[in-house]
């Protein structure tokens, strides 16, 4: 069975986008993935469309409507429908690796892409959306965020990478950011790749490999250096 998502969006026309290049592209000309839109203004009654209304209790800008958003939802995916209902939200749960790939092990996802000021808490409640966020900023629509998280899921479907290690020796995974990476030539501008990759000793190479990546984890994200010490500790 192939991964199937389906995007609630008010623009289809973002889709695939940058998902129809490169390995994802492929991928899905193979079958290994498929992907439709549903436009949401399809489910308006009115002559405008209109999909959103003025933030009850007042305020700025404008909120997507339950009872529109829930019959685009109903109408693509029902009760028995086993893939998980995504929300893309900044006040999500951040998107992590371990998440990534917990998708990629499913049938696919129903996404929705939220613009204006949000959608109606009551939608969210009611069709038990998962909120998902891909880092600590605003992006004018779910859209773009959308695309990240299906490129992350995308590449590790079966078949996708050509070398079945790329999706496991990477940062996040076990942890910790990756290694730092050299290829030829073995001198650029009078930096050398490090003698210990060119030994050939796989002991000694892996074990650099590791005490690189603890380095630049420590260094550049003390949060994931605590998770990763408490686990290894914990062991």
């Amino acid at each position: 069975m192939s991964f199937h998502a389906t995007i609630l969006t008010l623009y289809p026309e973002m889709f695939p986008g940058m998902l129809d290049f490169s390995l994802a592209g492929k991928a899905r000309e193979a079958g290994r993935w498929s992907l439709d839109t549903v436009q949401v203004r399809d489910f308006a009654s009115d002559k405008h469309r209109t999909v959103d209304d003025t933030p009850a209790g007042g305020g700025a800008g404008m909120v997507m409507r339950a009872d529109i958003l829930s019959q685009a939802l109903d109408a693509v995916a029902s009760p028995e429908d086993p893939r998980p209902r995504l929300l893309m939200s900044p006040r999500g749960r951040p998107l992590t690796q371990k998440r990534v790939r917990a998708l990629a092990d499913g049938p696919g996802a129903v996404i929705l892409c939220g613009r204006f000021e949000g959608v109606d808490q009551r939608l969210i409640e009611a069709r038990a959306l998962e909120e998902v966020s891909i880092g600590d900023y605003i992006l004018s629509g779910g859209e773009p965020a959308a695309l990240v998280l299906l490129d992350a899921v995308i590449r590790l479907l079966p078949g996708v990478m050509g070398n079945q290690h790329s999706g496991t020796e990477e940062s996040f995974e076990g942890g910790l950011l990756e290694h730092p990476q050299y290829t030829r030539p073995q001198l650029f501008e009078e930096r050398a790749i490090p003698e210990v990759l060119l030994s050939g000793n796989h002991a000694r190479i892996a074990a650099w490999r590791r005490a690189e990546a603890e380095k630049l984890t420590r260094e550049r994200r003390p949060d994931l250096w605590a998770a990763y010490a408490i686990e290894k500790n914990g062991k």
